[in-house]
């Protein structure tokens, strides 16, 4: 059986609180081997640390979602980092912007991704990135970051379920990202076609992202880490290629991304 990795999922959530274990034996049955479970705020940051206690697969990611960024205030950084000494802490995410549903102006989405990039630098962790109808604006804000003076270590982090085209997972690529897909690409109309089919392995992370955007065989129900095999095996199945050797480098990605001891 393939070894996994899913690179971003919210098992802390209380849809999960009825089943939880129940949910991680899956996920291991299913060549789960490690998870990153990622904070949108301080509670949920928290509560991911508190998984990563629990349970020996489950890694942490610290961070305020661009739906809470109204909610941040610098004193939360200071609580982010010093939750960050945790050693199963391993990026700064979820962050970035979402002019889709627009939760929080977006000049306070933008100040909020600013200052945990800087975080991110300063802690020399990677970041997981949201960006949903922010193209324009994440690549520009990346790209300073990226290029500017106290660069993160490479890779810089990953683009969270990309959404781009190809010419921009080429951008991101050259900037030093890596590019997430997720359980959509199983979808009939999926957009990531061309991304999973021409990105280079080694530049490619999955995930589930569950409790949402669950697989095609399972549409409908609560996601979980389990399901991330229906990434892997689509990804196989639109490269040419078995879902082993698919596995094999998101594995690796992922374990040099976030320093998992896999």
């Amino acid at each position: 059986m393939p070894v996994l990795v899913d690179s971003h999922t919210h098992i802390d959530m209380r849809l999960y609180n009825r089943d939880r274990d129940q949910v991680l034996e899956r996920a291991r049955g299913a060549g789960v081997a490690a998870l990153v479970d990622v904070g949108c705020d301080l509670n949920s940051s928290r509560a991911a640390i508190r998984l990563a206690a629990q349970y020996s697969e489950v890694f942490a990611a610290l961070g305020f979602h661009p739906h809470s960024a109204a909610k941040m205030m610098d004193s939360d950084l200071e609580r982010l980092s010093e939750l960050a000494q945790n050693p199963k802490v391993v990026a700064i995410g979820e962050i970035g912007l979402d002019f889709y549903r627009n939760l929080s102006p977006r000049e306070v989405q933008v100040e909020a991704f600013k200052k945990q990039l800087a975080l991110a630098c300063r802690l020399k962790l990677p970041v997981i990135v949201h960006c949903r109808d922010a193209q324009e604006e994440v690549l520009r804000i990346l790209t300073e970051w990226a290029y500017g003076a106290g660069r993160a270590k490479e890779p810089l982090g990953v683009l969270h379920c990309f959404s781009g085209d190809r010419e921009l997972s080429q951008r991101y690529i050259e900037m030093g990202f890596l590019l997430s897909i997720a359980g959509p690409i199983t979808y009939p109309s999926s957009h990531a076609l061309e991304i999973a089919y021409h990105v280079p392995l080694d530049k490619l992370l999955i995930e589930t992202d569950c409790p949402f955007l669950t697989p095609q065989p399972h549409r409908g129900k609560r996601n979980e880490p389990a399901n991330v095999s229906f990434v892997a095996e689509k990804i196989g199945e639109i490269r040419g290629v078995p879902s082993d050797v698919v596995a094999e480098h998101t594995t690796a990605n992922a374990v040099k991304l976030f320093g998992l001891p896999l």
